[in-house]
């Protein structure tokens, strides 16, 4: 046994088949390099830790690492052992070289199979996953995907949040719709929150150890109060009907007036199906919703633009796609390019939900009433048995009558007369 040396390293010869070769140095105690058949050669380290169990690690492959760097890396680790740290555990635990991005997959993969449970102790919807990955590749594995999970910290998942707000993961889309993808409060909130759900879940599984980002604040999203103005309501309807007789899409236009008319989240409206609706007793129930089954009052304006809509043959849904048996699903664009042309700004389909919960706010109906017509208060339904209350009725059908008169405001039809004339 000698020291090693570059020279002593390149003259072993490989050892048999099957067989593995050992040149020990003399100076360092442990330190040596293995060779194996293939003639490939490795700096290790045997050792024993502080319960006197023997080790062996790897320090790195000979002509990658020369045999100066592999000693230092030998006496760096001799002396964690010396502090009494093992430095073979974490590759002897598997959930300490897990990744976030490990993480990240394992939840996927395992949500996706119904094996994690979410709100009310049920499978994770399709919707919320497809948020979820979303949130996932586009700012959580950019950001901290390479980290080790268990090595994260809470200024570690604030750090990230407050690197999506600067704009870090900003990037423009696809090829799909839309436009550029932007940080900002809200989705840097809804980041944390994915990533704190995911780690919950991994800790609770035991896939680490425990949950390292318990106490990391999420940023107050700002809270949307956008709702459109009588005189607003009044252009959108006047919009709607030059849109009409120009060319824009007859299933967007309806679908936008069918959400103003209902409250509805645009994913309610689009995905309709004609089962859902029961015209006759004024309600739609909907077998799955974002706060689960429930059922909605639906004002006489909105069901007769719902009956109004033609039938396709072997489509379930009220508001079909133009190719396939899939729902339409461009309303948020036709509301877009709506509002464009009357110079409303600032509208979602979100605004249009929050403007018929104003109206009925402006009618005098309480909150409770207004939580109901929106599905925050769902009713619900028991043993086949449906009641929608009289209180109900009563503030659908104005609510819905109120915005289906300024929508169809003569004057304002008039006026669009006028200046059609004029030109």
């Amino acid at each position: 046994m000698a020291k090693l040396t570059k020279r002593t390293v390149e003259a072993m010869k490989p050892p048999a088949k099957g067989k593995q070769a050992f040149l020990w140095d003399s100076e360092l105690r442990g330190f040596g390099v293995r060779m194996l058949p293939s003639g490939l050669q490795t700096f290790v380290l045997n050792y024993r830790n502080a319960a006197d169990k023997e080790r062996r690690i790897n320090l790195g492959r000979f002509g990658v690492m020369t045999v100066e760097q592999a000693r230092d890396q030998a006496m760096i680790k001799l002396g964690m052992i010396a502090a009494g740290t093992d430095p073979a555990e974490p590759l002897e635990n598997p959930r300490q070289e897990t990744t976030v991005s490990d993480l990240c997959d394992w939840y996927l993969a395992e949500a996706e199979a119904g094996r994690i449970l979410g709100r009310r102790n049920r499978p994770i919807k399709k919707s919320t996953l497809a948020m979820d990955k979303s949130r996932i590749e586009t700012h959580i594995k950019p950001l901290l995907g390479t980290r080790l999970a268990h090595t994260l910290k809470v200024v570690d998942i604030e750090g990230m949040q407050s690197n999506i707000v600067a704009g870090k993961t900003a990037k423009p889309r696809g090829g799909g719709r839309g436009g550029a993808i932007t940080g900002g409060p809200g989705v840097a909130s809804r980041a944390v929150a994915t990533l704190q759900s995911i780690l919950g879940h991994a800790a609770r599984l035991d896939k680490i150890e425990s949950h390292p980002s318990r106490g990391a604040r999420k940023l107050a999203s700002k809270k949307k109060t956008r709702r459109l103005s009588e005189v607003e309501i009044k252009k959108l309807g006047a919009a709607m009907r030059h849109a009409a007789r120009n060319g824009e899409h007859p299933v967007g236009l309806a679908i936008v007036r069918f959400l103003l008319l209902t409250g509805f989240r645009i994913s309610e409206g689009q995905g309709l199906q004609r089962l859902w609706l029961h015209a006759e007793a004024g309600y739609v129930s909907f077998p799955d919703t974002k706060g689960d089954a429930q059922i909605r009052a639906i004002g006489q304006a909105a069901v007769e633009l719902a009956a109004s809509q033609p039938l396709r043959k072997g489509c379930p849904y009220i508001f079909p796609a133009d190719v396939g048996d899939g729902h339409f699903t461009a309303a948020k664009a036709c509301l877009a390019r709506l509002c464009a042309k009357v110079g409303i700004v600032g509208v979602t389909p979100h605004t249009l939900r929050h403007t018929f919960g104003s109206v009925a706010g402006d009618l005098g109906f309480s909150e409770l009433t207004i939580r109901a017509l929106l599905g925050h208060a769902a009713q619900s339904v028991t043993q086949g048995y449906v009641h929608v209350d009289e209180a109900l009725k009563l503030a659908v059908t104005r609510t819905c009558e109120k915005i289906a008169f300024l929508l169809d405001d003569e004057e304002a039809g008039r006026a669009e007369a006028r200046q059609k004339q004029a030109a």
